[in-house]
């Protein structure tokens, strides 16, 4: 995650793992990372980018969301939204968001060499590839 000032000067860049999650999830907590950020720096206005079309069309309540795990977040994200003066919201082709892309690389790349050193993917079942 990328944050930057009205000019477009980075103001801070965060990579953390969080472990095993799903895309959705990791988008979902890398926008709430980016927004409290943004409030705590003191912004009064926030534009959100994200390559993330599920996450984008969510926040802006184009789409509905299904899934109990991502409605948390989508609360969470949503009020920190409503704390901005104005907040723009804008889906990004990944090959233009390839700073924010290569942070998350670095905040996985970090899990795996820290806390998931441990961490083997489970075995597909064999029912479902049988």
């Amino acid at each position: 995650m990328v944050v930057t000032d009205p000019s477009g000067g980075v103001v801070a860049e965060v990579g953390e793992g969080i472990g095993v999650a799903t895309n959705n999830v990791a988008e979902y907590r890398a926008a709430i990372r980016g927004l409290g950020l943004a409030r705590d720096l003191g912004a009064s206005r926030v534009h959100l980018r994200s390559d993330s079309k599920l996450l984008i069309e969510q926040l802006a309540g184009r789409w509905r969301v299904k899934n109990p795990a991502l409605q948390r977040l989508h609360r969470e994200a949503r009020t920190l939204l409503g704390g901005f003066e104005d907040a723009n919201l804008t889906h990004v082709p990944r090959e233009r968001n390839r700073e924010a892309d290569a942070m998350a690389n670095q905040g996985v790349d970090a899990w795996l060499a820290g806390p998931g050193r441990d961490y083997r993917p489970p075995d597909p079942n064999p029912e479902l590839f049988g």
